[in-house]
Protein backbone atom coordinates (compact mmCIF):
# COMPACT_ATOMS: atom_id res chain seq x y z
CA UNK A 1 0.00 0.00 0.00
CA UNK A 2 1.37 4.06 -1.04
CA UNK A 3 0.66 6.42 1.69
CA UNK A 4 1.98 9.45 1.04
CA UNK A 5 3.90 11.49 4.04
CA UNK A 6 3.59 15.63 3.46
CA UNK A 7 5.18 15.92 6.94
CA UNK A 8 6.48 14.38 9.80
CA UNK A 9 2.53 13.82 11.94
CA UNK A 10 1.97 11.39 8.83
CA UNK A 11 4.82 9.03 9.26
CA UNK A 12 4.28 9.04 12.55
CA UNK A 13 0.82 7.73 12.15
CA UNK A 14 1.85 5.10 10.09
CA UNK A 15 4.90 3.84 12.59
CA UNK A 16 2.06 4.04 15.43
CA UNK A 17 -0.44 2.06 13.11
CA UNK A 18 2.43 0.06 12.05
CA UNK A 19 3.15 -1.14 16.01
CA UNK A 20 -0.79 -1.31 16.72
CA UNK A 21 -1.52 -3.76 13.97
CA UNK A 22 1.65 -5.85 15.31
CA UNK A 23 -0.13 -5.41 19.01
CA UNK A 24 3.20 -4.16 20.17
CA UNK A 25 3.49 -2.29 23.32
CA UNK A 26 5.48 0.92 22.48
CA UNK A 27 7.60 -0.23 25.08
CA UNK A 28 8.63 -3.61 23.66
CA UNK A 29 8.41 -2.09 20.28
CA UNK A 30 11.69 0.43 21.32
CA UNK A 31 13.39 -1.95 23.56
CA UNK A 32 13.59 -4.86 20.37
CA UNK A 33 14.40 -1.99 18.16
CA UNK A 34 17.11 -0.66 20.21
CA UNK A 35 15.40 3.16 20.64
CA UNK A 36 14.15 4.30 23.80
CA UNK A 37 10.67 4.45 24.58
CA UNK A 38 10.80 8.51 24.78
CA UNK A 39 12.27 8.28 21.18
CA UNK A 40 9.58 5.92 19.78
CA UNK A 41 7.05 8.39 21.57
CA UNK A 42 8.56 11.78 19.74
CA UNK A 43 8.05 9.57 16.23
CA UNK A 44 4.75 8.76 16.82
CA UNK A 45 3.78 12.34 17.77
CA UNK A 46 5.21 13.55 14.82
CA UNK A 47 8.29 15.08 15.99
CA UNK A 48 9.87 17.17 13.38
CA UNK A 49 13.69 16.73 14.70
CA UNK A 50 14.68 13.23 14.81
CA UNK A 51 17.72 11.51 14.48
CA UNK A 52 17.39 10.13 10.52
CA UNK A 53 19.38 7.38 11.33
CA UNK A 54 16.93 6.48 14.07
CA UNK A 55 13.99 7.17 12.33
CA UNK A 56 14.55 4.26 9.46
CA UNK A 57 15.93 2.01 12.28
CA UNK A 58 12.63 2.40 13.95
CA UNK A 59 10.94 2.09 10.36
CA UNK A 60 12.67 -1.31 9.31
CA UNK A 61 12.38 -2.76 12.78
CA UNK A 62 8.60 -2.07 11.92
CA UNK A 63 8.70 -3.70 8.63
CA UNK A 64 8.17 -0.44 7.00
CA UNK A 65 9.59 0.24 3.71
CA UNK A 66 10.17 3.86 2.44
CA UNK A 67 10.30 4.16 -1.23
CA UNK A 68 10.40 7.61 -2.98
CA UNK A 69 8.59 8.92 -6.16
CA UNK A 70 11.03 10.90 -7.95
CA UNK A 71 10.15 12.72 -11.27
CA UNK A 72 12.01 10.74 -14.68
CA UNK A 73 14.52 13.53 -14.84
CA UNK A 74 15.75 12.77 -11.48
CA UNK A 75 16.27 9.17 -12.21
CA UNK A 76 17.81 9.65 -15.11
CA UNK A 77 20.33 11.73 -12.84
CA UNK A 78 20.44 9.61 -10.19
CA UNK A 79 21.13 6.43 -12.76
CA UNK A 80 24.14 8.61 -14.12
CA UNK A 81 27.13 7.72 -12.40
CA UNK A 82 29.14 10.55 -13.83
CA UNK A 83 26.35 12.84 -11.16
CA UNK A 84 27.99 10.93 -8.22
CA UNK A 85 31.70 12.02 -7.50
CA UNK A 86 32.24 9.27 -5.53
CA UNK A 87 29.56 9.85 -3.40
CA UNK A 88 26.43 7.12 -3.54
Amino acid sequence: MHIPIPNAAAIGQVVRASRKAQKIRQDDAAGSIGVSENFLGKIERGGETVQWGKLFQVLEGLGVQVMVDVPESVEAYLNDPANHKGRP
